[in-house]
């Protein structure tokens, strides 16, 4: 079974989001990290080769596949640190600027590369990148690869070539089967990702990663990029200051100050 989990490197939520001159989020190693809901999606394909057993371990792949430039690096030796088997990275500067469209059509091209050596039996994405939250990557790798899609996962099962997703509805469960190869996304509800293990942190700093440009996947750069894109940042500026409101200390007259306050904002 090979296994395919594509993931992102995107900047740490905690940290102060930008966007560069040329309207592009601001990305760099030092507060870069991989997707974290991209962990549920290599948490998944870790526990299907393991569900094989030890001694079969060898017979199965988990490729981590990501785009971008050099600091992506960094998400696959965090899947490394997970368990996964092999990374690849697609980079070339013709990428840069590509929006969720050009990104889909560069990692569906890498995995029609990827199942040259081999089929590819399932893709597995977590639910969303935490730095655009589009959502819509599995979606679009499915059209591209002509592929059956089970998006929003809150449980994976895969057994005897088919595919089960349970995806929670506004009122509903609904199950969705579908047979091998698919895309399945799969929300932050469906398992508890692992810890990395020292042995693995450790091997995934010298752990060799496939590198791939846009020739190597076969794909023409007017394909991606800046110019291929359908949404452009066309203006951004820095979130401005909260009005900072003194606290009030209640004397015996903090409903009087509440209400105060409710009434000069046009509260009630």
């Amino acid at each position: 079974m090979r296994i395919v989990v594509p993931v992102k490197h995107v900047p740490d939520i905690h940290s102060d989001r930008s966007f560069t001159e040329e309207g592009r989020v601001a990305r760099g190693v030092e507060n870069g990290t991989l997707n974290e809901l991209d962990e549920n999606a290599i948490e998944c394909a870790l526990q299907l080769v393991e569900a094989a057993g030890p001694e079969h371990r060898a017979a199965h792949e988990v490729i981590v596949v990501t785009v971008g430039p050099t600091e992506a690096e960094g998400a696959l030796r965090k899947a490394f640190q997970l368990g996964a088997d092999t990374g690849v990275h697609v980079t070339d500067p013709a990428i840069g600027g590509s929006d969720v469209f050009g990104t889909a059509t560069a990692v569906a091209a890498a995995i029609r590369k990827l199942s040259e050596s081999g089929p590819i039996d399932l893709i597995i994405t977590g639910m969303a990148a935490l730095d655009g939250l589009g959502s819509v990557i599995p979606s679009l790798l499915a059209a591209e690869l002509e592929l059956p899609q089970l998006t929003l996962g809150t449980r994976f099962e895969f057994s005897d070539g088919m595919v089960e997703v349970t995806r929670e509805l506004d009122g509903v469960t609904e199950v969705i089967t579908a047979p091998a190869p698919a895309v399945v996304s799969v929300t932050d509800h469906v398992n508890t990702p692992r810890y990395p293990n020292f042995k693995l942190i450790m091997a995934a700093r010298t752990k060799e990663i496939i590198q791939w440009s846009l020739t190597d996947i076969a794909l023409n750069p007017n394909d991606v990029g800046e110019a291929a894109a359908r949404t452009h940042v066309v203006k951004s500026a820095p979130r401005p200051p909260r009005d900072i409101t003194p606290p009030v200390v209640d004397k015996g007259d903090g409903g009087l100050a509440l209400a105060r306050y409710l009434i000069d904002n046009d509260l009630i």
